[in-house]
């Protein structure tokens, strides 16, 4: 019976709202914007049962035909209007890699109380994260990687208790990561890099127990990184390099369940001699730091290390024999204050 019900009048007006402040000029997308019934052959606009707007995915990098016909990606201008607000059953809002929509995310998206996706990656969009996201309870997915948005990350948004996915890599964002992270208890995926977030690194991190990939690279977060992660068993890779991280390399990092550890491009001083068989890194870059004494022997009980990178520290004395350094270059121990040995050419 709701399949022959016109869709809300209502609906159709805020998605011609939205096309009037977008401008598409070489594919067309929005020619099909037009009709009476915007749940029917509208191009990427999803209802649901009941006839309402339910979905928006505009991609301006995908596999659709009209893209491949065309032989281009996409290339969108303007802004979103805040009409978009009006569409209350919205669960979706995908308009991404457009590389040319600016303006600001409007504050009254966090009205949109059924929203579980929301992606507007790769645009130019400024302007703060709205500060009431927090109320957005069914949020799943946060992609807005790739703008130029400023302001703080929202307190509220640890808050979102089913979010698994946060991306926020290549804004402009500022001020310390919010301390009570560790209720993002869902999370799995948390990017950040490439902003000028400063700050501790939160120790309540350690508290999401299903965090399996975290990049905060290329930020400015100083002192030292808590020794919290024997608590976060599935965590696989840590990016923190690039930041004014000092002190030591916390112990429990070194027996983790982290493969991939890049903490180069910081003020870290030691590293502990604390590997042993539970140590298991397909990639452990410490390079450009202030590591200084020599290399903990205990690196040769280490369980694997494909990929080590020591260069660029005030390393001193022998480098050890055996795995892992036999298969290592050069290159992984350059420009230290007085390592010798292989494979560096020089006598002890």
């Amino acid at each position: 019976m709701s399949q022959n019900l016109p869709a809300r009048p209502s609906d159709r007006a805020a998605l011609l709202s939205i096309k009037a402040s977008l401008n598409e000029p070489y594919l067309g997308i929005f020619k099909s914007w037009s009709g009476p019934d915007c749940c029917h052959d509208w191009y990427r606009v999803t209802c649901d049962d009941a006839r309402r707007v339910a979905e928006i995915n505009l991609r301006g990098e995908s596999e659709d035909p009209i893209f491949e016909r065309a032989h281009r990606t996409g290339f969108m201008t303007g802004s979103l209007s805040p009409d978009i607000c009006k569409l209350d059953r919205l669960s979706t809002l995908t308009i991404a890699d457009w590389k040319g929509i600016s303006g600001v995310i409007p504050e009254c998206i966090t009205s949109l109380i059924l929203l579980h996706h929301l992606d507007l990656v790769g645009n130019q969009m400024t302007g703060k994260i709205p500060s009431l996201i927090g109320q957005l309870k069914e949020l799943t997915v946060i992609n807005l990687a790739d703008n130029a948005l400023t302001g703080s990350i929202p307190p509220s948004l640890v808050n979102l208790a089913r979010l698994m996915h946060l991306d926020l890599r290549n804004n402009k964002l500022s001020g310390e990561l919010p301390s009570e992270m560790g209720r993002l208890q869902m999370l799995s995926r948390a990017l950040l890099s490439g902003n000028q977030l400063g700050g501790p690194f939160p120790a309540s991190i350690a508290n999401i127990y299903r965090l399996s990939d975290l990049d905060i690279s290329l930020n400015r977060l100083s002192g030292e990184i808590p020794d919290v992660f024997d608590k976060m068993p599935v965590l696989s890779t840590l990016n923190l390099d690039g930041n004014m991280i000092s002190g030591q390399l916390p112990k429990s990092l070194l027996r983790s369940s982290v493969s991939i550890l890049n903490l180069s491009r910081n003020g870290l001083g030691q590293l502990p001699d604390m590997f042993g068989p539970r140590s298991y890194f397909t990639a452990l870059d410490l390079s450009y730091n202030r590591l200084s004494g020599e290399i903990p022997k205990s690196i040769s009980s280490a369980a694997y290390i494909g990929h080590l990178d020591l260069s660029h520290n005030h390393l001193c004395g022998p480098i050890p024999n055996g795995a892992p350094f036999d298969h290592l270059e050069a290159t992984s121990f350059a420009f230290n204050n007085c390592l010798c040995g292989k494979p560096l050419g020089s006598r002890c």
